[in-house]
């Protein structure tokens, strides 16, 4: 009987072992694994500091914030119609013949549900992508056509309208605009 009573005790004590040790993966898992309260970087990559980034408080963010398309951005669904009448849209409003810059000129910036952009962050490179500062007047031209609401879509995520990340680089020869990406 002692021996029977040993063996359920050792077998016990084993099944609450290995219910301790999935405990604390879980735990950890869920719990620890994604505080970022001592870490140097607070949000993730490609994080947006809706305090810091240009024409923050035009428009508001729906879905209590929720961002989609966060990694690449929504890519060619983003643009209002095609990216072909953003490209014609871009030729009617924008003049680069007072300009003679040469470079990138990228925005990152989000989409609210409604399609209304907002909250951006520029990037200014020369054509051997070192940073590098444009022609104010240039940059200030492209950033008021790209804010434009009639240029992006409202896109939706699982059914609902959602916010998303999007990016534009124009590429930039003398003034002129010589490609959009993406």
């Amino acid at each position: 009987m002692k021996k029977w009573i040993k063996i359920l005790l050792f077998s016990l004590l084993g099944i609450l072992l290995i219910l301790s040790v999935f405990a604390g993966y879980f735990y950890y898992k869920f719990e620890k694994a994604y505080d970022t309260t001592d870490k140097p970087y607070k949000n993730y990559i490609g994080y947006i500091d809706q305090e810091k980034a240009l024409l923050n408080d035009v428009y508001s963010l729906c879905d209590d914030g929720n961002i989609y398309h966060t990694y690449s951005g929504a890519g060619l669904n983003a643009y209002a119609n095609t990216k072909s009448q953003f490209r014609k849209n871009l030729a009617k409003y924008y003049l680069g013949d007072t300009f003679d810059d040469s470079g990138y000129l990228n925005f990152r910036f989000l989409v609210n549900c409604e399609g209304n952009p907002g909250w951006f962050e520029i990037i200014q490179m020369n054509l051997d992508l070192e940073e590098e500062e444009l022609n104010t007047k240039m940059v200030d031209s492209l950033l008021n056509f790209t804010a434009m609401p009639q240029n992006w879509n409202a896109l939706e995520f699982q059914e609902d309208s959602s916010n998303y990340y999007m990016y534009v680089s124009y590429r930039i020869e003398n003034g002129k605009v010589v490609e959009i990406i993406p």
